[in-house]
């Protein structure tokens, strides 16, 4: 009697916890559509806010697909890692290049802006989440060849979103390059050396956070869509960031290598999400 009565208790509650992701989600999308139309302090402040409402949207969307263990390991390994990271990078230049914070992204915390961890965040899931889509055979997610894809996949997908963030970020003044050179083709005022730590903290990232959180796994929130809410924000990030380079921030350069470059992850992933979509209908 007690298991019968937890039932519709359970389902209650995913059904409001996946409102909650999408709403979020939303929350997330209307925090950045206004920050290419504005400037100065208002500019920092959507990008604080958007951050911040995109952090709980992915932790959310990580706690329906996992239970607990999702927003934990979400938490430590890409929050308190992504800050222990940066920490070592502003001091050491390991592994990103030689760069420090100018202060503008509010308070930090041993040197790093408290927002950056949480941008870690929000991106980690998203791209884990993108990754396993792309793995391969859901039947065998948690076989060792399907992690290593995901982690592969999912790693390249977070990796080559900071091809976007990084020319933005470095053009609002909120952290400076001790040395730009050499950097990738159409992409000025980056080092190289800054991708190339990404993507080597990336898909370390991605496979520490799909291993600690594999088990147990529900389907994604959502209304069927492969990867629920993190995946439609990946999708979103990509072609918001795309346009706005070409129309709003004077980068078309970027908007091409960036586009390619993410483009690898995204636009397989929108033929899967569409193709699924098709199934459905």
């Amino acid at each position: 009697m007690v298991r019968v009565q937890e039932r519709p208790a359970l389902r209650r509650g995913l059904e409001a916890g996946r409102r909650a992701a999408w709403a979020l989600a939303v929350a997330a999308v209307l925090c950045q559509i206004p920050y290419p139309l504005v400037s100065g302090p208002w500019r920092d402040a959507l990008t604080v806010a958007g951050v911040a409402v995109f952090c709980l949207a992915s932790l959310t969307a990580a706690a329906l697909r996992h239970g607990v263990r999702g927003p934990l390991a979400l938490f430590t390994v890409a929050g308190l890692g992504g800050l222990a990271v940066e920490a070592v990078g502003v001091r050491t230049g390991f592994p990103f290049g030689s760069y420090h914070y100018t202060g503008s992204l509010g308070p930090s915390l041993a040197g790093v802006p408290v927002v950056v961890p949480l941008a870690w965040i929000m991106m980690a899931w998203p791209a884990l989440e993108a990754g396993r889509v792309l793995a391969g055979d859901r039947r065998r997610a948690g076989a060792p060849a399907s992690r290593v894809r995901t982690a592969v996949v999912g790693g390249w997908a977070l990796a080559s979103w900071d091809v976007f963030l990084d020319p933005q970020m470095v053009d609002a003044g909120h952290w400076v390059w001790s040395d730009s050179h050499p950097g990738l083709p159409g992409v000025e005022g980056v080092p190289l050396t800054n991708f190339a730590g990404w993507v080597a903290v990336s898909v370390a990232m991605v496979a520490v956070v799909d291993a600690v959180s594999r088990r147990p796994v529900r389907r994604p929130a959502g209304s069927g869509a492969p990867g629920g809410p993190a995946v439609v924000l990946y999708l979103w990030t990509y072609a918001s960031s795309v346009t706005a380079c070409l129309v709003f921030f004077g980068r078309p350069q970027v908007a091409l290598v960036g586009g390619v470059l993410m483009g690898l992850v995204a636009v397989p992933l929108a033929l899967r999400v569409a193709g699924a979509a098709g199934r459905r209908g």
